[in-house]
């Protein structure tokens, strides 16, 4: 397939600011690794349920299939040839039609405090919005005064809620930021003190796996470091088991031929935190895994239990 004018590659994509900078972003990759016209790409944005809802937490009304389910749905009808996730928004186990088969590089992974300096610098009882079980239960784990509430909305949105004072403070992560123009907005949290969530910062490229023509010309724009990192990250996540409300944090690393795998799992108070690390040589698909394991082995049954299926 070689996209032109009147036959253009389209790209399923979220209407939300954020979304629609990410499709760029793959359109920009797309037409530089070809050397297309631009008219030869057409974005589609589409809404998705989880824009439409927003006054609950999205693990309260269906998880992360709430960003996907559309964009799934126009592949499906061929509507569209590929769509482009935040790959933190997918949900680990999917469809078998579906297959993620190119992630732009990574961006920061580091999550930022909007509100203090630091979280050492937050008010005693501060209020802080996220809807991020991780974030929270990471929030309580270093300060269990904090008080978390849930908050909804793009970006903007969040940040006119801390501006107004709905909120003292905010989490969000750097890359989404940086993609928006905001990158020195707020405090980078290192993820020596807030492990990310998995597959944060990564985008990925999603096509019909029957669609083997479509593969092959994402596969000039795949970076191989970002994809390896989150597909063990992944793995991770699918070894845990859990929902949208379990508490998990995850990153790998790719140095020479090697990845290390850091992981955590938490209670939702923060009252329990479980930490471990394992490296392995690429193409090693079972140690994530074992990572999982040891961290549900340590754990007490309170927090296994919000790993069972």
């Amino acid at each position: 397939m070689t996209p032109t004018r009147s036959n253009p590659l389209r790209i399923g994509t979220r209407s939300s600011p954020l979304a629609l900078a990410q499709a760029e972003m793959t359109k920009a990759a797309l037409l530089a690794a070809h050397g297309w016209d631009e008219a030869a790409i057409l974005l589609v944005p589409m809404l998705s349920s989880g824009d439409k809802v927003q006054d609950r937490p999205l693990a309260e009304i269906g998880g992360k299939a709430l960003w996907t389910k559309e964009l799934e749905r126009a592949l499906l009808d061929r509507e569209v040839d590929i769509a482009v996730h935040s790959m933190k928004d997918v949900e680990t186990v999917r469809a078998g039609i579906f297959g993620i088969v190119a992630m732009l590089p990574r961006a920061d992974v580091r999550d930022r405090l909007i509100g203090a300096g630091s979280i050492a610098a937050l008010p005693q009882g501060a209020k802080v919005g996220t809807s991020s079980p991780r974030r929270a239960a990471q929030l309580k784990a270093l300060r269990p005064d904090i008080v978390t509430d849930s908050i909804r909305g793009n970006v903007a949105t969040r940040l006119s809620k801390v501006e107004s004072g709905e909120f003292d403070a905010t989490l969000l992560a750097a890359a989404g930021l940086a993609r928006l123009g905001h990158g020195n907005i707020g405090t980078a949290i290192e993820t020596s003190e807030m492990l990310p969530a998995a597959s944060q910062g990564a985008i990925g490229i999603d096509c019909l796996v029957e669609r083997t023509e479509i593969a092959a010309l994402m596969a000039a724009i795949n970076d191989r470091p970002t994809f390896t990192c989150v597909i063990a990250e992944r793995a991770f996540l699918e070894a845990l088991g859990g929902t949208c409300h379990s508490p998990v944090a995850a990153q790998a690393i790719w140095q020479e031929d090697m990845l290390t795998l850091k992981g955590e799992i938490l209670c939702e108070d923060g009252s329990e935190r479980r930490e471990g690390a394992i490296a392995f040589k690429l193409g090693d698909a079972d140690a994530p895994a074992i990572l999982a394991h040891q961290l549900l082995d340590a754990a007490s049954p309170e927090l296994r239990a919000l790993f069972e299926g």
